[in-house]
């Protein structure tokens, strides 16, 4: 744990867009929230800041910031339980509404920031190494992130996004086939290749989805 913000910094969070989490302040006070993990600067002009997953932590709940990563300056999706993108089927799936809106915005926005940060040329609209290195939750990410529902347990609807025995891909399986072919738009837009296949046993029908490197 790292001590609380500052009233200043404090009275910038407590302003924050309650949806997108952007900010308003000074350079010094973004600057500030930056450095211990509870904004990030959008990659993109106008290069406004927003609140990470423990920004909007401390924003709704008033506790204190949990220890950010340094290396990113922002909050992406692990295997620590800061956040994590939503797969399909979890026993233990989050809570949804606004709160859980947000904290996939966020952490999207992130992503995007890390993009940018770790691909040679800048580039946002193809994934970086992280997500080649985290195939299931960085599909996932990019398919929660753009308001697709994930299958809750025991349930026939929703995607599910999982891993394949082929190298740099996964399986993005949903019953429904506009909503397959949703996600296979969705996974383009965000920098991935995704075909359509059917199993040959049970006829079903699946994305095989992979990074784009260009």
């Amino acid at each position: 744990m790292t001590r609380p913000p500052t009233a200043a910094q404090r009275r910038v969070i407590d302003a924050a867009d309650p949806v997108t989490g952007r900010l308003r302040g000074t350079k010094a006070q973004l600057a500030a929230l930056v450095r211990r993990g509870l904004a990030f600067r959008h990659p993109r002009p106008p290069h406004d800041h927003f609140l990470t997953p423990a920004g909007h932590r401390i924003r709704e709940a008033g506790a204190e910031p949990e220890q950010a990563s340094v290396e990113t300056a922002t909050e992406t999706p692990s295997a620590t339980g800061v956040f994590a993108a939503r797969v399909g089927g979890e026993d233990a799936a989050p809570p949804g509404g606004p709160a859980r809106r947000r904290e996939v915005h966020s952490a999207w926005q992130g992503m995007l920031e890390l993009r940018r940060m770790t691909n040679p040329d800048g580039a946002t609209d193809r994934p970086c190494g992280w997500e080649r290195s985290h195939l299931v939750q960085a599909a996932a990410l990019a398919l929660e992130a753009a308001g697709h529902t994930p299958a809750g347990p025991g349930t026939e609807g929703g995607y599910r996004v999982r891993a394949t025995p082929q190298p740099e891909a996964v399986a993005v399986y949903e019953p429904d086939g506009g909503a397959l072919r949703a996600c296979a738009a969705t996974l383009e837009r965000a920098g991935w290749q995704a075909g359509e296949y059917t199993e040959p046993r049970t006829r079903a029908r699946y994305l095989l989805a992979s990074p784009r490197r260009v």
